[in-house]
Parts: C-alpha cells; sequence; structure tokens
C-alpha cells in the first residue's frame, strides 16, 4: 500500500512515539493513503511555519501489519469511532492498545459535530445522523515502531 506523510520535512525513517498525544488515534506516525490529503496538509504546515511543503511517499505492508500486529479498522464514522476518537482527543483512552489504527479524519467536514458532541453540547443520535451524511476520508496512525521498521520503506518525496 502506497501512503503519503504532509509536513515540512523530509522524513526518511520516522519514528512512532515522536508524534503529539491527544491527536484522533493517539499518539503515533500519521500517513494516508489518499495523496491529496498529505498535499493538503503539507500546504497547511508551509503557510503556517512560512516554509514549502514536502509529501513523504512510503510503501506501507498491510498484508504483514494485519498478520503480526494489533489492526484497528475503522470503516465508517459510527459511535466506535466517535468514542475513540474523542477519548483519544481528551485522554482518557484506556482501552486495548493497537499497533495501527486506520479511519477517517476528524477534519473541518466534521470536527464541529466531533467538537459538539465532546463538549456534550449534541447527544449521540444527533452526531451520528450528522456524521452519516460524509464519507470518511483516510487516515492511519503506526503507533509501533516495529511497524515503521518491519513493514514501511520510504520509497521517495516531491515539494509542494
Amino acid at each position: 500500500m502506497k501512503v503519503y506523510h504532509g509536513g515540512t520535512s523530509v522524513i526518511q525513517r520516522p519514528l512512532a512515539g515522536y508524534g503529539r498525544k491527544g491527536l484522533d488515534f493517539g499518539q503515533g506516525f500519521y500517513v494516508t493513503a489518499i495523496s491529496k490529503q498529505a498535499e493538503a496538509w503539507a500546504d497547511r504546515m508551509a503557510r503556517i511555519r512560512n516554509t514549502h511543503g514536502v509529501v513523504n511517499v512510503y510503501d506501507l505492508d498491510m498484508e504483514k501489519v494485519k498478520r503480526e500486529f494489533s489492526y484497528k479498522f475503522f470503516p465508517e464514522y459510527d459511535v466506535q469511532w466517535l468514542e475513540f476518537i474523542v477519548q483519544n482527543r481528551l485522554g482518557t483512552y484506556h482501552g486495548e492498545e493497537y499497533d495501527l489504527v486506520e479511519g477517517g479524519v476528524a477534519n473541518d467536514r466534521v470536527i464541529d459535530t466531533v467538537e459538539a458532541y465532546m463538549a456534550n453540547m449534541m447527544p449521540l443520535e444527533t452526531a451520528l445522523r450528522n456524521l452519516a451524511m460524509h464519507n470518511p476520508n483516510n487516515q492511519l496512525c503506526i503507533r509501533n515502531q516495529r511497524i515503521i521498521d518491519e513493514c514501511m520503506v520510504f520509497k521517495n518525496l516531491y515539494n509542494i
């Protein structure tokens, strides 16, 4: 599987434990299977940092990941996805630890719903109805360094 990481730095040897805490799927190295999504993130970071954007391209052996590691996939914006996102963002997640988590991003299309639900300003049923109007995009959070070391290969990069 070809995956992309958008930012402002070349990252040939990613570190799973370097990422910020409190993100959608917890601390880890985030990639996406959608090149345009990585490009948009690289462009956003470049504008914030007043520099140029870079998209790092990797090959990720998902078959090996699924065979040898703990993998969680959220195919849609549903109650399981919402609760997982909320708990990770609040730092209260105490469930099963996964080596790699894949699913939709809590981005501009759905973040108002997620935040309203987090603030107890929107009931679960309404949040789920709002989320159902959107197709999930894609993000993968690699939380185990062994996946990066054994299953992911840096291929190239391109500037934005």
